[in-house]
């Protein structure tokens, strides 16, 4: 049955009797922490204005596309699930879903969808294409009640933190707002995020450089006045409680060239003669520079390569980007990010997180880095890998080379807003399986273990990202 599923207390915890009672005492340490989000995708004018989640499509099919890319793996189009030019009818995109839910067995956002199905919707029915118009009904009933508004939801997860990713002519407005608010306890961080103002090969890179040099440049032209716009706004986001900049590469290629050769291909990438090898150099030099700026400013520099984005070529000129297209690629950091830990490895204070979608560099190449450099700290398992198989293998490829301290925490990634609290709880629960497995191997102290998981769920993210 759906409900002892995903209500079972002991769900996701090792099977071995002796094994699950371990694991049942630690998770009982860390199951009412509260939830600490430095990395994710939430609209901060959601919260600030408790705008009302619209409808069971447009909150857990449309904008995921974790969901929508296996229902189109299915053949159903995109255009059937809400994402064409043309809107489609809710209900419509829901059967859709429920039609599919048999795909979804075995996956993680079956199992995200399973809580929230039971813990936050109260919900106890698998969904079916029986049932479709039932489920509609009753979760667009709870979507209407006063009660289930962002600002309730936020308070009722238990979230301290919650971090959102803007863009650096992004005024924040909503996250001033909210700062103000005597109403609101919780902390939304924006985050620094410029890709489209760094990789020449973006379509908008020249109309974007153009709006950043004339908007905050501070009189300034050319490559000069890119910078100098660039700092300013770093110092905006600071300013407005950021802690963190974020950077969605392919490769964490890091170049580091003289300010006449940046400045030639600056000026090559704007008059658009730029080649593809000149665009490369260019975005592995900026991604070199934002290290220099984060050691400055103080913002925690997190990288995220490794994904090729909208491989399907046809699917994202009709339906855009961020569409369940983009497919892993293998990553090199040992040799492509040490012209950034050349200079700045072993900064004071400098904190660089490191993610991949590559499981192979977990205990070939991100181990050792961040068993030797002070500034590197283990990205949590991401995207296609925040699941809770893929999360035990990151614990066991990371943990004999460079332990526990040295990773940085949960990070839940998510747009979709009421899979927070699943996410963390799933987290919380492999951890708490990992650390019970070396207290049943005698390799740590049950007690040094209950020390350990409280520092890697709530003490762990406040160090990394400097809360």
């Amino acid at each position: 049955m759906a409900q002892s599923i995903a209500e079972h207390p002991d769900r996701l915890l090792p099977a071995d009797p002796g094994v699950r009672e371990v694991a049942r005492a630690l998770f009982s340490r860390v199951e009412g922490l509260p939830i600490i989000s430095p990395h994710g995708h939430v609209d901060a004018a959601v919260i600030e204005q408790n705008t009302p989640f619209p409808d069971p499509a447009a909150l857990l099919v449309t904008p995921d596309h974790y969901v929508t890319r296996l229902i189109h793996a299915g053949g159903v189009s995109m255009d059937q699930l809400g994402l064409g030019s043309q809107p489609a009818d809710s209900r419509h995109v829901w059967r859709h879903f429920c039609q599919a839910w048999p795909a979804f067995e075995g996956t993680a956002s079956g199992y995200w969808i399973r809580q929230e199905f039971a813990h936050v919707f109260g919900l106890d029915q698998e969904p079916s294409i029986q049932n479709a118009d039932q489920l509609y009904d009753a979760l667009q009933a709870k979507l209407s009640e006063p009660g289930f508004r962002p600002r309730e939801l936020f308070k009722e997860f238990n979230i301290e933190v919650l971090a959102t990713t803007d863009d650096p002519l992004d005024s924040l407005d909503s996250h001033a707002a909210l700062q103000a608010d005597p109403a609101f306890a919780g902390r939304v961080l924006p985050t620094f995020r410029p890709d489209q103002y760094l990789n020449m090969a973006h379509p908008a890179w020249q109309d974007n450089v153009e709006r950043l040099i004339s908007s905050t440049g501070e009189g300034a032209t050319g490559y000069a006045g890119y910078i100098k716009a660039l700092e300013a706004r770093r110092r905006h986001f600071v300013e407005r409680g950021a802690v963190s900049a974020d950077h969605g590469v392919f490769t964490p290629a890091t170049l580091k060239l003289g300010d006449g050769e940046a400045e030639r291909l600056f000026e090559r990438g704007r008059t658009g003669q730029a080649t593809a090898a000149d665009r490369d150099a260019f975005e592995a030099h900026m991604l070199y520079q934002m290290a220099r700026m984060s050691v400055e400013d103080g913002l925690v520099m997190t990288i995220h390569p490794g994904s090729f984005r909208n491989h399907h070529a046809p699917t994202f000129e009709a339906f855009g980007a961020d569409t369940g297209h983009d497919i892993p690629v293998a990553v090199n950091y040992t040799e492509a990010i040490r012209p950034l830990l050349q200079d700045f490895g072993t900064a004071k204070d400098f904190h660089l997180v490191l993610f991949t979608l590559d499981e192979t560099v977990f205990s070939r190449e991100l181990a050792p880095l961040a068993g030797f450099y002070p500034s590197v700290y283990l990205g949590a398992p991401w995207w296609f890998l925040d699941a809770p198989d893929a999360m035990l293998r990151f614990r066991s490829a990371v943990t004999e080379t460079a332990g526990f301290s040295r990773s940085s925490g949960f990070i839940d990634d998510t747009r979709a807003f009421c899979s927070i609290p699943a996410r963390h709880d799933t987290s919380r629960r492999i951890e708490a399986s990992f650390l019970a497995r070396l207290v049943s191997e005698h390799r740590i102290t049950e007690e040094r273990a209950h020390e350990l998981i409280v520092d890697i769920v709530d003490a762990s993210p406040r160090r990394v990202f400097k809360l």
